[in-house]
């Protein structure tokens, strides 16, 4: 079976680090998903106007090449316990393949591109190859009496956020609650847990430098970078 890319996802994230782990985490994360001019078609997205959610079938580009284990570690487990890769969404996979549910915002024709859609709640990194594109159905995809197995017992995991409105200074004011919300979810490695380590990422064309402390989160600078 060969698959080819359809689309690519153009995001706020240059690397992968700072992405939520899961779709819909940060729901007000914007993506654009551009099509390949080989599927510009506006035949091939007829009807889907009237979805509000999208499934996309995308590829974990960064891991491409990367030797495959049977089992991984999940960063909620606190990254020491191992479970199979199939009861996990490790990036980490045999294809490479993720899958995200995304809330379809709009369909907007462009000169360039043609028709592009805009997304929230995108988890990518900006780039990444989408192979496919299918509407979510509220009536059988979404499941009243399903199990959560180990997340379940997890709970639900949030830092307390603390930024000086100072640092913000220049940073997009419509981009600074996102910010937040991607920080409260902890980006960092959940194997490590140093209360004097300096972590960064790169968002909206800044760099973001924060350390941790217990449940609580300290940004200690924003400053603009070029991509």
């Amino acid at each position: 079976m060969i698959i080819e890319e359809i689309a690519r996802i153009k995001t706020d994230f240059p690397t992968k680090f700072g992405i939520p782990r899961q779709s819909g985490l940060v729901k007000d994360l914007k993506g654009t998903i551009v099509f390949e001019k080989k599927y510009q078609d506006p035949n091939a997205i007829r009807g889907l106007e009237g979805f509000s959610h999208i499934w996309v079938i995308w590829g974990f580009s960064e891991n491409y090449g990367k030797e495959y284990s049977p089992t991984v570690r999940p960063p909620r487990l606190g990254g020491n316990e191992r479970m199979g890769v199939f009861a996990t969404r490790s990036p980490f996979r045999p294809n490479n393949l993720g899958l995200s549910c995304l809330k379809l915002d709009k369909i907007e024709l462009t000169k360039e591109n043609g028709y592009v859609l805009h997304v929230s709640g995108a988890d990518m990194m900006d780039n990444s190859p989408i192979y496919d594109i299918k509407p979510y159905l509220a009536f059988s995809d979404s499941i009243a009496e399903a199990t959560g197995g180990f997340c379940a017992e997890i709970g639900e995991y949030k830092l307390t956020v603390k930024v000086d409105k100072d640092l913000l200074n220049g940073f997009p004011e419509e981009k600074s609650d996102t910010l937040c919300r991607i920080l409260a979810e902890d980006p960092r490695p959940a194997y490590i847990d140093d209360e004097n380590r300096i972590f960064g990422f790169l968002f909206y064309d800044h760099e973001i430098k924060f350390k941790v402390k217990e449940k609580e989160l300290t940004v200690i600078s924003v400053e603009k970078r070029t991509r």
